[in-house]
C-alpha cells in the first residue's frame, strides 16, 4: 500500500474493515440502542476515510516523501475503527466490573471474561489471515474484471454440458455442494459470514459432471454463470465439499435445465458489490447461494423464506427445518490425496 499509486486499495480495505466491524456488532450481545449507535459512527468514520484519502492523501502535486508520509497516515486510519470497538470492549469489562464488588467476582466471572478476550483475539487473528497482503492483492486484480450493470458471461455452458443434463433427468433429484475451498474470495466472505462453509453450487447428476454456480471464472471465463470442476475447489489444507441432494420431479428438472440454458443465453455477471450492498441491479447478476435460491423458488422447491440477496450458502442446510435435504458424502481432499 505503501507503493501504490492508486487510492483504489484503501477504500476497498477502508470499507472491508466497516463491513467486518459491523457484522460482528450485530451478531454480538450488545444492547440494541448500543449497536446503534456504534454503527453510526464505524459508517461517521468510513465516510470521512473516504474523504480524506481523496481530497487530502491522493490530492496530487505532492513530493515523493510527502505522498509517502500521507499514504502511512491512510494506513493507520485502517486501525481506527478497530480501536474504537476496542475501547467498547474495555468500557464493557469495566462495566462488568462495576456491577458487582470486588467479593461478588466468581471463578466463572473471570472464565467468561478470559472467554471473550480469547474469542477476541481469535476473530482478530482471522480478519488479519483473511485480509492478508496475498489475498488482497489477488482480489484487488481480480476486481476490474468485474461488472456490476452488464452482463460479462455468455453461452460458457456448451451443447455437451447440456447433453449431460439431459442424461441426469431419470435421476429424479438436484444436487447442492456446499464447500470450503481456501480461495481469497472465500476467506474475506467468511468474515461477514463467520462460517467455514461460504460457496454453494447446483448440480444435475450425483458425480457432479453438471456442477455450476455464480463465480468469478477462474480467470479461465468472466464473472458470472460458469460450469465448475471440483479440483479447483482444492485451495487450502482442509478443503472440503458436503453434497447433498433434493427430490424434484423430471418436469421440474428439465424446467431448471431450460432455465439455466435461458441466462447461459442471455449473460450473465457476478454480483460482487452485492455480497455487501445485497442489492442486484439486473436479474442475471448474482453470487452463488442467490443464484442457487433462485433457482429453487424458480421451480417453487424453496423449502425456507428469505431475501435471495441475504442467503448465505450454509442457510441450505441450517434452515432445512423439514429435512428436505439428504446428506450423500464429503470429500476431504487432503484425505483424498
Amino acid at each position: 500500500m505503501i507503493t501504490t499509486q492508486n487510492l483504489a486499495p484503501f477504500a476497498v480495505i477502508y470499507s472491508i474493515a466497516a463491513a467486518v466491524l459491523l457484522t460482528y456488532l450485530w451478531f454480538s450481545k450488545s444492547k440494541i440502542r448500543t449497536k446503534f449507535v456504534l454503527s453510526l459512527l464505524y459508517l461517521i468514520i468510513l465516510t470521512l476515510q473516504q474523504v480524506l484519502t481523496v481530497t487530502y492523501v491522493f490530492s496530487g502535486g505532492d513530493s515523493w516523501v510527502l505522498f509517502t508520509i500521507k499514504k502511512l497516515a491512510a494506513i493507520l486510519l485502517i486501525f481506527v475503527p478497530f480501536l474504537i470497538g476496542y475501547f467498547h470492549y474495555l468500557y464493557t469489562l469495566q462495566r462488568e466490573f462495576s456491577i458487582k464488588e470486588a467479593t461478588s467476582i466468581s471463578f466463572e466471572m473471570l472464565r467468561e471474561i478470559y472467554l471473550m478476550g480469547a474469542d477476541y483475539k481469535t476473530k482478530w487473528q482471522k480478519s488479519k489471515n483473511s485480509l492478508s497482503r496475498d489475498n488482497l492483492n489477488e482480489i484487488l486484480k481480480d476486481i476490474p474484471r468485474h461488472s456490476y450493470t452488464k452482463y460479462l458471461s455468455k453461452n460458457t455452458l456448451t451443447e455437451a454440458y447440456f447433453e449431460e443434463c439431459a442424461k441426469s433427468l431419470n435421476d429424479e433429484h438436484l444436487y447442492l455442494v456446499i464447500s470450503s475451498t481456501g480461495s481469497p474470495a472465500s476467506e474475506v466472505i467468511s468474515l461477514f459470514t463467520n462460517k467455514a462453509y461460504n460457496h454453494v453450487s447446483l448440480s444435475f447428476d450425483r458425480d457432479l459432471k453438471t456442477i455450476i454456480s455464480y463465480n468469478g471464472g477462474e480467470n479461465v471465463t468472466l464473472p458470472g454463470l460458469n460450469q465448475e470442476k471440483i479440483t479447483s475447489f482444492n485451495k487450502k489444507s482442509d478443503a472440503s465439499v458436503i453434497v447433498y441432494k433434493l427430490e424434484v420431479t423430471k418436469e421440474k428438472k428439465q424446467r431448471i435445465i431450460d432455465k439455466v440454458k435461458e441466462i447461459n443465453e442471455k449473460g450473465s455477471a457476478y454480483n460482487l458489490v452485492g455480497l455487501v450492498t445485497k442489492v442486484s441491479l439486473r436479474p442475471n447478476i448474482m453470487f452463488c447461494s442467490q443464484f442457487v435460491y433462485k433457482i429453487l423458488e424458480f421451480a417453487d422447491l424453496e423449502y425456507f423464506q428469505g431475501p435471495a440477496t441475504k442467503i448465505k450458502p450454509t442457510d441450505f442446510v441450517e434452515k432445512d427445518y423439514y429435512r428436505k435435504l439428504v446428506f450423500c458424502y464429503e470429500i476431504k481432499f487432503n484425505e483424498a490425496l
